[in-house]
């Protein structure tokens, strides 16, 4: 290129997690900055959302009308998109709204819903515009996004992680905690990415980093059946962190149609969605370990 690669990076409806993969990368990020030429990235300082870039990455779900037109004139503005982490790629917990009455979900945090602009649903980047490449992970990590500017500076296709998380386990020799422990583990339909984080401890994986490819729900539900998990349950971890991904939500669907009629307030009580942690580590819906409190991840708009 006869110039360096211009690079932006947007927020939407997140955390802000998955912007500190920049942030912390240390040296990286200053090598980063002598490759490319960063037009913007509000939360390093740099603030200019309409700048045209050749590579955008996107951060955080599309809940409010302003971020639908938002999205829209990045994508015009960009030649190559990437949404980053599991807002932008699946929705995350903003999208557990979708499983519920989200007008009861507002009225139960605001005063006045009325005021708050918000869409019915929040959904990932790619539900909104076409996008190039996805880089999923609850959050990502700095490897990934580098690895991916390192490869489009080279002129190659950015490598997408698919492959299961039993995979990177057996490379680094770590036990497998659901044959010898009888955790229900999703590493085998959960793609790989996160450098094996829960099982490198001990506890099971609860797919943080979304579906792996060609994976079968179904069937790995029926092992947790086997194993005495209720099928409420079994839906819930398929419809958590990453609920709007496809395989997920479908294997999260067939397993919640198995629970038969939900009681009058189950689709519409946000706490019946939050995780708790049980006494074994495991990620567990509410009631069935330590109670936790509810939360709605609100939405924070970057400011043009």
């Amino acid at each position: 290129m006869d110039r360096k690669l211009r690079v932006a990076v947007h927020k939407f409806s997140s955390c802000d997690g998955c912007q500190l993969a920049f942030l912390n990368a240390g040296e990286k990020l200053v090598e980063l900055f002598e490759l490319a030429d960063v037009v913007h990235f509000a939360e390093a300082g740099i603030v200019d959302p309409d700048a045209p870039a050749e590579l955008a990455f996107i951060e955080g779900s599309i809940s409010t009308h302003e971020e639908q037109e938002r999205i829209r004139r990045i994508r015009e503005n960009t030649r190559f998109l990437v949404p980053i982490g599991a807002c932008a790629t699946s929705g995350c917990l903003q999208a557990l709204r979708n499983q519920a009455d989200a007008a009861r979900w507002f009225a139960d945090v605001y005063s006045d819903p009325s005021k708050i602009d918000h869409l019915d649903t929040a959904t990932p980047i790619a539900a909104n515009v076409p996008v190039d490449l996805e880089l999923w992970g609850c959050p990502v990590n700095t490897r990934q996004v580098m690895a991916t500017v390192s490869s489009l500076l080279l002129g190659a296709p950015p490598r997408d992680d698919n492959e299961k998380i039993c995979m990177e386990c057996k490379r680094k020799n770590i036990v497998c905690v659901m044959v010898t422990q009888g955790q229900h583990c999703m590493g085998p339909v959960t793609r790989t990415g996160c450098g094996v984080l829960c099982p490198g401890i001990g506890r099971d994986c609860y797919g943080c980093y979304g579906p792996a490819e060609n994976i079968n729900g179904d069937a790995w539900g029926r092992w947790f059946e086997q194993k005495g998990m209720p099928a409420e349950r079994i839906a819930r971890r398929f419809r958590y962190i990453n609920s709007e991904a496809e395989a997920f939500r479908e294997a999260g669907k067939h397993w919640r149609d198995r629970t038969g009629p939900k009681p009058a307030n189950d689709a519409s009580d946000p706490s019946d969605l939050s995780p708790s942690s049980g006494p074994s580590g495991h990620l567990l819906p509410k009631g069935e370990g330590n109670k936790a409190r509810s939360s709605t991840a609100n939405s924070s708009n970057e400011k043009s």
